[in-house]
């Protein structure tokens, strides 16, 4: 157990981030504000212009990053939580065998919408939590709890990029870019005549030159970071699932949750174009059950959840509610395992996933 004392200097110092990035941002106001528009630039005209068009780029970009760093990530539903009773029984359990039977049953018995397996076909637990995982949910060192949809912690927000506030954190991005991109061009003038000499006296002078520096550092890195969530939001992928592939019954599939481009916006910013890019909440779905390509094409490959009646979005894709497990009498009467590659080889000297023992070798498709 850690100190007390101990975690609220940890605490504190996880603030630290925040607070330097909420400094940078007021120092740029009044550099922008009062050294530039009021002491620098001479025509009113332009004064004002630059004033106007100034403070909505700060106002979303403030919202969003205060969205960001103060919206509580949503807990996982208690019916994923084992109770003390399963919890002895699983770990008192006589192998692994016996510990995926018991997730298995309580599965099955709660009807948990779990697609997702680890790579010997079991269903995710979480030691410290003591709970099965949902679908693209991660345990966050952190934040000490299991996360829906977890992306990654970010330490500039001092808040975990999730189902809850990952649209928040990309339009923080975004506008965040064109705040740097906009303080940039406007400062560019005098920020040359300054640099050269020929205007500008005094400390105001040394305000806008790093007004200048500052907005275009910024500017580059968040456009590398901005860009690459645009990518990824596109492929309805989270960070860490860019770097390990979820694995489905038929093996990984790193984009076993796209659903198409415009199905993937939609999933995290909605479908009403009047609030996609404010910091509200619109992100479609519960956090916890998520329709996959596979639930669109169920014709000629797996499905391990039943569907609704209505449609949800996208093209005829629909969120899945219940948990119809094909798997369950075979995962508590017999052995599954998957071999991840260079894991297990085939006597061909070749790696595939084997699925359970009395039924054909399914070869894992792959996909860029």
């Amino acid at each position: 157990m850690v100190p007390w004392a101990v975690r609220c200097c940890l605490a504190t110092v996880r603030w630290l981030p925040v607070v330097f990035i909420t400094a940078v941002v007021a120092w740029s106001y009044y550099a922008y504000v009062i050294q530039l528009c009021i002491i620098t630039v001479e025509s009113v005209p332009e004064k004002i212009i630059y004033l106007l068009l100034y403070h909505p780029f700060l106002i979303l970009f403030a919202w969003s990053y205060w969205k960001t760093i103060f919206a509580d990530p949503s807990p996982v539903p208690k019916q994923f939580y084992l109770s003390d009773s399963d919890v002895q029984r699983f770990q008192t359990a006589e192998n692994e065998e016996a510990q995926r039977q018991i997730l298995a049953k309580m599965a099955r018995e709660r009807d948990l919408p779990v697609q997702c397996r680890t790579v010997t076909g079991a269903y995710r637990y979480c030691e410290k939590c003591k709970m099965i995982k949902p679908d693209r949910a991660h345990h966050c060192s952190v934040c000490g709890t299991c996360i829906l949809k977890m992306d990654h912690h970010c330490p500039w927000v001092n808040n975990c990029v999730c189902f809850n506030t990952y649209k928040f954190f990309v339009i923080f991005l975004g506008y965040g870019l064109l705040y740097c991109i906009y303080v940039s061009l406007t400062v560019l003038k005098y920020f040359i005549q300054f640099w050269s000499g020929g205007a500008g006296q005094g400390m105001g002078r040394f305000h806008i030159l790093f007004l200048f520096f500052t907005a275009a550092m910024f500017a580059i890195s968040l456009a590398s970071l901005f860009g690459y969530h645009c990518y990824l939001s596109s492929q309805n992928r989270s960070t860490l699932e860019s770097f390990r592939p979820p694995i489905f019954r038929s093996g990984p599939d790193k984009n076993g949750f796209s659903l198409g481009a415009r199905a993937n916006f939609q999933e995290v910013f909605g479908d009403n174009k009047k609030t996609w890019f404010l910091p509200m909440f619109t992100s479609m779905g519960d956090g916890v059950s998520y329709p996959t390509r596979v639930d669109a094409n169920a014709a000629n490959t797996y499905n391990t959840m039943g569907n609704t009646a209505s449609p949800s979005f996208g093209d005829g894709v629909t969120y899945p509610t219940r948990t119809v497990d094909d798997d369950s009498d075979q995962l508590l009467g017999q052995r599954q395992r998957w071999a991840e590659e260079g894991d297990v080889n085939s006597p061909s000297g070749q790696t595939r996933y084997s699925a359970f023992d009395n039924e054909v070798v399914i070869t894992a498709p792959k996909y860029m």
